[in-house]
């Protein structure tokens, strides 16, 4: 059985990541990888997920809800009919207690904030089984459920030339190496940069950092994408 498969510490979970923003996509499934898990691909449209979970077969679909031409609700439905063995888990920018109605009837067993921490992504990943709905801890701290929006994204916080140059380079998907090789800068000065990027973003990792720049408008669409 593949729950059983997710029991075994020896045998590793083998992960589909599906979310239209390719930087996210592919940050999240370098997390997921390293945090132990098998990422076996990125899919970046609701049709293309369902392909992939067909071909692939995978343990768990970490499913963006909203994406272009069919959303993420949808592409959950349909996941589970091609991969039955599958448990999908929604990652989403939505709080509201309606949406995880919504995302359970869809056949969804996790529900998880888009703008939550990536540790407490991974560990409702590393819990989440067929036949329920784990709701990650931060979907409805900090008062009246919400859901993005301008209003809501928090003080914009002021970036130097070099660190919004540093960032922009964060939301192409390089790595700290590639960046510092691309500015002209050595690779402890960028690491600097990165931290006090951090420090400003309220974060503690790169994909951490992508998501919290494109919620409050640091990145460029080219960036996202």
């Amino acid at each position: 059985m593949r729950l059983a498969q997710l029991e075994r510490p020896t045998d590793l979970a083998r992960v589909l990541v599906v979310d239209d923003h390719r930087t996210f996509a592919e940050l999240l499934s370098g997390a997921l990888a390293s945090a132990g898990m098998d990422a076996i691909g990125t899919a970046h449209s609701a049709a293309q997920a369902v392909a992939m979970a067909q071909d692939l077969q995978p343990d768990i679909v970490v499913m963006d809800i909203e994406m272009p031409r069919q959303d993420g609700l949808a592409a959950t439905r349909r996941v589970r009919e091609v991969a039955p063995n599958a448990v999908v888990a929604v990652v989403t920018a939505h709080r509201d207690p309606d949406w995880v109605v919504r995302a359970a009837q869809a056949g969804a067993s996790a529900f998880i904030p888009k703008d939550g921490s990536l540790a407490e992504m991974i560990d409702v990943l590393s819990r989440v089984q067929p036949g329920q709905m784990l709701v990650a801890p931060s979907t409805f701290a900090g008062g009246a459920p919400r859901t993005a929006s301008a209003g809501s994204r928090g003080a914009v916080p002021q970036l130097t030339r070099r660190e919004q140059e540093v960032l922009d380079c964060l939301g192409r998907g390089m790595q700290v190496k590639a960046i510092a090789r691309v500015l002209g800068i050595t690779l402890e000065t960028c690491r600097g940069y990165v931290k006090s990027l951090h420090a400003k973003l309220g974060v503690r990792s790169q994909l951490e950092a992508v998501v919290k720049a494109q919620q409050l408008g640091l990145l460029s669409a080219a960036d996202e994408r």
